[in-house]
């Protein structure tokens, strides 16, 4: 495989992929800009001059930059695919994808041609878009959707609601943008489906799956920091930062329920701090007891399995989606933006 055992979280590929476009096409941009006609993506040009080169750098580095900002955050949430599937499954689905959006937009352009006489070979936008709309069918298949806010009644924030935002403003970013998108689309249900068996002939060879796990594992993969102590039993490192990071918002929450205690005292007002931070009602000692004797802990707090399964489908491991739910007190929305967040 492209990953070795270990590596699940630290996601190689969508780091490359969100480091190195968006740095080419700044130096495009700032320092380099008579050699962006060598990146149009000009379907005129391949077709009539047979320049198929632009098949490939036209579509590679956007050379709009807000294109370039937006795709990138996108990638950079789509990580979740790379981290499930493994990186080799991940590449094979953005190749498949890339090819096949490359067909798409031809028919898509011919189309428009014939039957409503517009020609808008020469105005595509350039880089690597398709891919990027073609995850979205995955990412609509397959990523559960969980409420986190109501609003005006039947309308809802989820925990996916960021991304298609995301998605929207890039699909009305260009005036002929919603063709790659309709071929990303496209080409993503076609891959995901394993319609024509595409997955099977547009997939990453197992050689070269080993030599870009050699060569971008090391550079976009963090090294664990040797001046920093080791908490709890985190096989990565990302998981172990995970755990400062709780550590650290626990602190807060310690700050916050004595603050929240004395306004309490003052006002003789009546405050639920076990709905808002239940984990602090088992911790309390005799600092916030005002020097009565602290109450006996509470036992484990019993998560729901079904919970669990939830979030680890959403990529998350069994021992973040755990520590999550016991914080949250099996609250599924509070502990999902506590992982999204960190």
């Amino acid at each position: 495989g492209f990953r070795h055992v270990g590596q699940t979280d630290k996601a190689p590929l969508s780091k490359s992929l969100l480091l190195v476009p968006s740095a080419l096409s700044l130096l495009l941009a700032l320092l380099l800009p008579h050699c962006q006609k060598l990146f149009v993506y000009d379907l005129q040009a391949v077709k009539n001059d047979f320049q198929i080169w632009r098949l490939i750098c036209g579509r590679i580095i956007c050379l709009d930059l807000k294109d370039t900002f937006c795709s990138s955050l996108l990638i950079y949430n789509f990580r979740i695919f790379e981290r499930r599937y493994g990186s080799r499954k991940f590449a094979s689905f953005l190749l498949g994808s890339w090819v096949l959006s490359a067909l798409f937009d031809f028919l898509l352009i011919e189309a428009m041609q014939y039957f409503f006489g517009i020609t808008a070979a020469s105005n595509l936008p350039s880089g690597f878009l398709a891919p990027v709309f073609a995850l979205f069918v995955p990412f609509y298949c397959s990523i559960p959707r969980v409420q986190v806010a109501q609003i005006l009644g039947p309308l809802s924030i989820t925990n996916k609601t960021l991304i298609y935002i995301l998605g929207l403003q890039l699909f009305t970013s260009g005036s002929y943008i919603w063709i790659v998108a309709i071929s990303g689309l496209m080409s993503g249900l076609c891959y995901d489906s394993k319609m024509f068996q595409v997955h099977q002939v547009l997939c990453i060879p197992s050689w070269m799956a080993k030599f870009f796990s050699w060569t971008l594992e090391p550079i976009f993969s963090s090294s664990e920091p040797t001046s920093e102590a080791r908490i709890g039993m985190g096989a990565t490192l990302d998981i172990q930062r995970q755990q400062r990071m709780e550590l650290l918002d626990r602190q807060l929450m310690f700050s916050q329920f004595a603050q929240g205690r004395r306004q309490r005292q003052q006002q003789g007002g009546m405050i639920n701090w076990n709905r808002l931070f239940p984990p602090l009602r088992q911790r309390q000692n005799v600092n916030y007891q005002g020097g009565r004797q602290s109450e006996p802990a509470a036992p484990p707090l019993e998560v729901s399995e079904e919970q669990v399964a939830r979030l680890m489908e959403m990529g998350f491991s069994r021992g973040d989606a755990l520590e999550a739910l016991r914080a949250s007190n099996n609250d599924l929305n509070v502990a999902t933006n506590f992982l999204l967040q960190h």
